[in-house]
């Protein structure tokens, strides 16, 4: 099956680095122009022109551009979803995807300005950013909306309760908006498992082969794993498909524990 997205445009959060930059890899390699956005400036325009490179020799992708946005500033998104419309015309595919996990330990023990701050970026910012692409282009002309949460917003693990709550609280965002903005736009969501990012590394690392002999895959995920599933979703392959997550774990959830 060839997924392409000639003529679209998408906008990806998070996009300088690990799951973010694979999917918007794959959205230029399909044919989009991409913006992709981050706190950093340097990581953007390293990442931007990385991807221009790897997919425009083809001649099939259009561009790809970067704008320095806070994922938990609604100013910030705001004007990042403005600027992606007047650099290429229209909006219609938001991939939100960047995440904040400031605090590792006990639930019961976080302090409040982080455990603040993740829902500010995690869960807020998954609205807010919906709510500036629906504003600014989605309400009248359609389009795609693809939340990144995790599996660990369907289980328990140690050390990232708090961030796992944020991202059960994605779910119920992408089944809420889906009720709420179809048939216009469609919203999904993807629950990641155990992927070998620079985000991720505390949790394998140390323990990345026995994690991996545990699955039923055998390996843990890379960020194209989830990059190709995304592609799917926001693509006319899946054009009747609102609505759900899609997991990608490498089978986790069928261990008993969860594989972890």
């Amino acid at each position: 099956m060839e997924l392409r997205l000639d003529g679209k445009v998408a906008l990806v959060t998070g996009g300088s680095r690990g799951i973010g930059r694979a999917i918007a890899t794959r959205l230029a390699g399909a044919g989009a122009s991409v913006m992709i956005s981050a706190r950093k400036a340097g990581d953007l325009e390293s990442a931007a022109n990385e991807i221009a490179a790897a997919t425009g020799g083809d001649g099939e992708t259009s561009e790809v551009a970067w704008y320095v946005a806070n994922a938990g500033d609604p100013e910030a998104a705001e004007a990042c979803v403005g600027a992606t419309v007047d650099r290429f015309g229209s909006l219609d595919i938001l991939v939100a995807n960047a995440a904040a996990n400031p605090y590792f330990g006990r639930m019961i023990d976080i302090d409040y300005s982080r455990a603040e701050k993740t829902v500010q970026v995690n869960q807020q910012g998954v609205l807010v950013w919906a709510q500036c692409a629906w504003r600014a282009w989605m309400a009248e002309h359609g389009g795609v909306v693809l939340n990144t949460s995790s599996v660990g917003g369907l289980s328990v693990e140690p050390g990232i309760g708090w961030y796992n709550v944020t991202k059960a609280a994605v779910i119920h965002i992408t089944r809420q908006l889906a009720y709420e903005l179809g048939p216009g736009v469609r919203v999904n969501a993807i629950a990641p498992g155990l992927v070998k990012t620079d985000f991720a590394r505390a949790l394998w690392e140390a323990a990345g082969d026995a994690i991996a002999a545990r699955l039923p895959l055998a390996r843990l995920g890379e960020p194209d794993d989830i990059a190709r599933a995304a592609l799917f979703l926001v693509s006319e392959a899946a054009s009747w498909i609102t609505g759900e997550v899609l997991v990608v774990d490498g089978g986790a959830m069928v261990v008993p524990g969860g594989g972890i």
